[in-house]
């Protein structure tokens, strides 16, 4: 189970059942990004992956220059009608975050809810060069996933995602500690459908983060409230 079935996890179900919970959770989060990123209004960001764009337009109002990029069209879809109803400006693009078609672009770049580790090791690799390379001489990246420490301290194997008007969305996960990854069996129930999807992303310890990041080109990698928070959060800056 090493491929992502992005087609079969990231869909209308995803947001059918993710878009209320990520919104209660977004006014947090982009205070939280802003204070890791220390920019100015006016700073280039690039928002990758974008999703449907909850991330980028919350940005975009407070002042900054936002490219969100994605490679789900409906998200995008999303994203763009969001952005015109709350009268931002964001540039939305589709494309492969394996792809990035820029050089020293940007100020920040924000990869945010476990955006990270969904291919193979070589290729992931190469996404963390692409985040380095966008970005300008003392840009930083704010990256956020999975704290595979506070998972195991109290793992749920089986959980149930989200639950809407009677419909359910269910993982089950097993631990691949050879690969370092979860592999994770979804099951969607929704208008009395069921199917199912399976997907894979790698875990990281903060040590090995920090090597991939400062193999990548980074420096000063840094994990703030580590301690204390559930998610890992990783900041590192391309050298200025």
């Amino acid at each position: 189970m090493s491929e992502f079935e992005f087609e079969g996890v990231f869909d209308e179900d995803y947001l059918y059942f993710y878009e209320g919970f990520l919104a209660e959770r977004t006014p947090e989060e982009v205070e939280r990004i802003v204070e890791l990123l220390e920019l100015e209004p006016g700073a280039g960001i690039l928002d990758c992956p974008c999703g449907h764009g909850r991330i980028s337009n919350a940005l975009a109002e407070r002042g900054f220059r936002v490219t969100g990029l994605d490679t789900t069209e409906l998200f995008l879809e999303r994203a763009r009608e969001d952005a015109a109803a709350r009268g931002v400006e964001v540039e939305y693009l589709h494309g492969d975050m394996r792809e990035l078609p820029w050089r020293e672009r940007f100020d920040g770049l924000v990869n945010w809810f476990t955006s990270f580790g969904y291919f193979s090791d070589e290729e992931n690799k190469a996404v963390l060069r692409g985040f380095h390379d966008t970005l300008r001489h003392g840009g930083r990246l704010v990256l956020e996933t999975q704290n595979v420490s506070r998972i195991m301290l109290a793992p749920q194997p089986i959980h149930v995602v989200g639950e809407r008007d009677g419909d359910l969305m269910i993982d089950r996960w097993e631990l691949d500690a050879e690969n370092a990854r979860f592999l994770t069996e979804r099951l969607v129930m929704r208008g009395g459908l069921a199917r199912k999807a399976h997907f894979s992303v790698r875990w990281f310890t903060p040590p090995e983060l920090r090597s991939w990041l400062e193999e990548a080109g980074f420096q000063n990698v840094r994990f703030p409230g580590l301690t204390t928070e559930t998610r890992l959060v990783v900041v590192a800056e391309r050298p200025g």
